[in-house]
């Protein structure tokens, strides 16, 4: 077998099979660390033995036992000199557990996310933690993802997986009465790392971390499946999709940011815009009060109906920005609402709702931003600049900053 049909499949098994190993190994040690450390072991081991040896016909299975002896082999080391009752369990336990099909194993993933995912840890923390696990992104990946020193991201890591042992967080779904709560927690974290690819921060990334954006929509897929009657789950999804659609739309050659009102339509990627707003029909076909996500989602479905801007269903956007707005009263969300209010209402009664917004987003550059392109709008040209200043200096992506600073520079050359 050629080596890189060998490397093909080991990528497409470490993206299929590295939360299923992981998974398999925490349910019988009851240690990520071991889970990890054997994990990995198992994939080094295919690098080497694969391309000689040929791709076994079921590789989650060969990965599975191959790092089950890894982990078994690293507890002897270990226990050498102490515990030998835990060393006779292990060896005389029998392999039973690891011939299971795969499909029994699916719910050892949702367990293995909602373990990291889990309240007691801070959501940095998560975040990383699930990348890490779930992901299979390597420490040195999530550090540049998240602009972190490796050897910090890899402290945050270990101190996690500490922190699981020692607070005896248990490796198991939550109970019906607390798995809304755990699963909204869950889709923050995976909204978190989309956030971070969609617009990325730092003044070395680019603009739009791709990697990470499709990270993240590989694993709300993975949680919709295990988790398929969830409107969030189904909403997350759509959301991530219909922005996605967009991506190859949103920076121009130059590495500028470009608007949505003036982005290239036929650029969208039709197959995500379909996906998204069937996922958004399915919701609302249930007759479910829609969350937070199934809203944003739906509220992304209208800007990708239209073919033109001017084809907008604006009085639909603003709609749906209320019914947000009464379940997540944030100024975020008054401030989005109010880019939609000056389509709909002129841009005077959009200002004067966004400036009540001072007080709470005088540090956030998107609603000087917005206060900067009302303004230009209403042909105030000195305080539109002003405005434009203070979006620069807060904005933490280059191309957002390229975009403001062209829209700020052709101030006062309309009139």
């Amino acid at each position: 077998m050629s080596t890189t049909d060998a490397r093909a499949a080991i990528t497409r098994a470490h993206q299929e099979e590295w939360a299923r190993v992981i998974a398999a190994l925490t349910r019988r040690f009851g240690d990520l660390d071991v889970a990890e450390e054997a994990a990995a072991e198992a994939f080094a081991t295919a690098v080497e033995r694969w391309p000689a040896d040929g791709v076994p016909p079921n590789p989650g299975g060969w990965l599975t036992t191959t790092a089950h002896r890894k982990a078994i082999d690293r507890i002897r080391r270990e226990h050498r000199r102490g515990d030998k009752q835990r060393e006779a369990r292990l060896l005389y336990d029998n392999d039973d557990d690891l011939t299971e099909p795969l499909g029994a194993v699916d719910d050892e993933r949702l367990r293995l996310i909602f373990t990291c995912c889990h309240p007691a840890l801070a959501l940095e923390t998560r975040v990383a933690l699930t990348l890490r696990m779930v992901g299979g992104l390597t420490v040195a990946e999530i550090a540049r993802a998240f602009l972190v020193q490796e050897t910090a991201m890899g402290r945050r890591i270990t101190r996690a997986k500490a922190k699981i042992k020692a607070a005896r967080i248990p490796y198991r779904l939550p109970s019906a009465q607390d798995l809304p709560a755990r699963v909204s927690g869950v889709l923050a974290v995976l909204y978190l790392v989309f956030n971070e690819g969609y617009l990325a921060t730092g003044p070395d990334t680019d603009p739009v971390r791709h990697e990470l954006t499709a990270e993240a929509i590989r694993l709300t897929r993975l949680i919709r499946a295990l988790l398929p009657t969830d409107g969030e789950v189904a909403g997350l999804l759509a959301l991530m999709l219909l922005i996605e659609a967009r991506r190859t739309a949103r920076v121009s050659p130059g590495g500028e940011l470009i608007a949505l009102d003036e982005q290239d339509r036929d650029a969208w990627d039709a197959a995500l815009i379909a996906e998204g707003h069937r996922l958004v029909r399915e919701r609302l076909a249930t007759g479910e009060a829609p969350g937070r996500y199934q809203l944003l989602a739906a509220v992304n479905a209208v800007h990708t109906s239209a073919r033109d801007v001017r084809d907008t269903d604006w009085s639909q956007v603003v709609a749906l920005y209320d019914r947000l707005a009464r379940l997540d009263p944030s100024p975020i969300v008054a401030l989005n609402r109010a880019i939609a209010l000056a389509e709909l209402d002129g841009s005077e009664v959009a200002l004067a709702t966004v400036d009540r917004l001072d007080d709470r987003l005088a540090g956030y550059h998107a609603y000087h931003a917005t206060r900067a392109d009302l303004l230009r709008r209403l042909g105030r040209a000195p305080q539109a600049r002003a405005a434009y200043d203070r979006a620069i200096a807060l904005a933490g992506n280059t191309a957002e900053i390229a975009h403001l600073t062209r829209r700020r520079d052709q101030l006062g050359q309309h009139h």
